[in-house]
């Protein structure tokens, strides 16, 4: 399972799905967007949007943190 998580240095949204996934002892990429221009045209082109937090499990893209999505996109 290939798991990323787009975020910001100052978002604390992306602070609570990153101790999140911690916590599930999920192994995650962490891909900062205000520090690469690369990864934050990816992540737009992904999620269609310029918010984060971006989870992307296996190619599923959820925006924002949502426990219950995040779960059902693990379960998958």
């Amino acid at each position: 399972m290939a798991i990323t998580l787009y975020g910001t240095t100052t978002c604390p949204w992306c602070v609570k799905i990153k101790e999140y996934l911690e916590k599930k002892k999920i192994k995650f990429k962490h891909i900062f967007v205000d520090k690469d221009e690369k990864a934050r045209n990816k992540m737009i082109e992904l999620s269609g949007k310029m918010g984060v937090p971006v989870l992307d499990v296996d190619g599923e893209i959820l925006v924002g943190f949502d426990p219950k999505a995040i779960d059902k996109l693990l379960k998958k």
